[in-house]
């Protein structure tokens, strides 16, 4: 496959004939119908061998019997000759019982340089036998044992040229290999057209659909409609089918974040501003004596503090990538009383939240982005068990504990609280960007930069469980590996050393 490049575009080229499946499929259908002839030639030639040869012993037998019928049993030297000749043999003899009789012989004697028994016929050492025949080049005379076929005697043994046999092979091998051919032809022919209808023109379907989807996966358009076969393409069809309709809803949602965070990066600055300068104003409101002003201004400062938070949050998580963690050890209870006391200042009243980490617990973390987990997990849970009414009308009280332990090298921080618990529709992308915001006017972005931030460092945050009676997190952190350098002996002895 070759690939030409054109500005941006990449073109590739399908393989040829012979290096195609169109191809190689062809090549081996051919070779294995010629394999499956040769494997047959083998038993077949040794076969022609044998029934050549017994074709020779039948006229040996009905020459023989003829000389015998003959007055006096005496016979010409021309009629001998002819008799001989017909047969194609240069001896015949005939055995009854204990007595063996010369039937027929040439006039000139001849040297035996094999013989063949085929009264008992082995198909190894028969194809072996035949092989040497058709591969020999001496004009070898041979005698050939077996059974009189018109049962003339017990015996019958004769005597011929092998270069006659020899030829009748070769034409016979010939044909053979002809009509091989021509089979390995038509049906290599037949099972080129069977596989390329079946098999050969859907993979090409296959392959082209897939080259023109990477050239625009957003197109919809492009996208495979399957066959309805139900066979193992039918399912490659509906398996690429579906994949690439994820494929393209996901990389227009991906279009479309990538726009949001554009338009989100330009109005930033503005908005940023604007915010901090209602800020401000609201510290001055809060400082008038107006007891309504008194009673609403603190609300005012934690609702744009939430939306300094919010943009502050949307910006990071637009940035190409996270720092990568930078890890020392830290008091783990020290970092959630910090995070507990803004918390605090966030959440409502009906909300209590409690450190439960024990003293002296180490944590080895980059502690801003600790803060920042911690933060996101503790905002979820306040927010969750902000307003919650009991069946009698009054307020239920929220709590929200933090609590840790130390498994070897493994530090598990626990955040529970008991709220309402996380809805079922949520569960599945909970820790997927602007997917698990389940509280109306949430961005969705908190347990996915908590997710983010915690994966850096080798550990893993996940639900350990969820319900009516509230909802808890684990989040593991693995301490840092810290190679070990063994330590080395000085090289100088010391005064008054051996």
């Amino acid at each position: 496959m070759t690939e030409t490049q054109n500005g941006s575009e990449t073109r590739r080229d399908g393989p040829g004939l012979l290096r195609g499946l169109s191809g190689k499929v062809l090549l081996m259908t051919v070779l294995f119908v010629m394999l499956g002839e040769v494997l047959i030639f083998l038993p077949s030639i040794a076969n022609f061998r044998i029934q050549w040869l017994k074709g020779r012993i039948a006229q040996a037998e009905i020459a023989a019997l003829a000389a015998e019928a003959a007055p006096d049993r005496i016979l010409s030297s021309d009629l001998r000759s002819e008799i001989l000749k017909g047969a194609g043999v240069l001896v015949v003899s005939l055995t009854r019982g204990d007595k063996r009789q010369l039937m027929l012989r040439s006039e000139t004697d001849h040297m035996i340089d094999a013989s063949y028994d085929l009264r008992e016929v082995q198909w190894l050492p028969a194809v072996v036998d035949a092989f040497e025949v058709m591969l020999g080049r001496e004009e070898r005379v041979i005698s050939v044992l077996d059974k009189p076929p018109n049962m003339s005697g017990d015996l019958i043994e004769v005597a011929l040229f092998e270069q006659p046999l020899r030829q009748a092979m070769i034409r016979y091998g010939i044909n053979i290999l002809i009509l091989s051919v021509l089979l390995s032809v038509i049906v290599a022919g037949l099972v080129f057209a069977a596989l390329n209808i079946v098999l050969i023109k859907p993979v090409k379907r296959l392959t082209r659909n897939m080259v023109a989807f990477r050239q625009n996966p957003e197109d919809r358009s492009r996208i495979i409609a399957p066959s309805g076969r139900r066979d193992e393409i039918g399912l490659a069809e509906r398996e690429l089918h579906d994949m690439q309709s994820e494929l393209a809803v996901m990389l227009q949602q991906k279009s479309r974040l990538a726009a949001l965070g554009l338009a989100v990066s330009k109005v930033s600055h503005d908005l940023r501003n604007m915010l901090s300068s209602a800020t401000v104003i609201s510290d001055r409101l809060a400082m008038a004596e107006d007891p309504t002003v008194k009673r609403f201004a603190p609300k005012l400062i934690i609702s744009l503090d939430r939306a300094i938070s919010f943009l502050t949050e949307t910006l990071k998580f637009g940035r190409a990538d996270e720092p990568p963690p930078l890890r020392e050890r830290h008091q783990l209870k020290d970092v959630a009383d910090e995070v507990i006391e803004a918390a605090a200042l966030q959440a409502s009243a009906q909300v209590i939240l409690f450190n439960h980490v024990p003293p002296g617990t180490e944590i080895d973390a980059d502690r801003e982005q600790l803060i920042r987990v911690l933060t996101n997990l503790l905002r979820n849970a306040t927010q969750a068990l902000e307003g919650r009414v009991a069946d009698d009308g009054t307020l239920v009280e929220g709590r929200v504990t933090v609590a840790a332990w130390r498994q070897g090298s493994v530090v598990t921080i626990e955040v529970k609280d008991n709220g309402p618990g996380i809805p079922e529709r949520v569960r599945p992308r909970l820790f997927e960007a602007f997917q698990s915001a389940a509280k109306p006017g949430g961005v969705g972005l908190g347990l996915a930069i908590a997710a983010e931030l915690i994966r850096a460092h080798g550990g893993e945050i996940r639900l350990h469980g969820t319900g009516p009676q509230g909802t808890v997190f684990h989040v593991s952190v693995p301490d840092q590996v810290v190679e070990l350098r063994p330590g080395r002996r000085g090289a100088r002895h010391a005064p008054g050393g051996a």
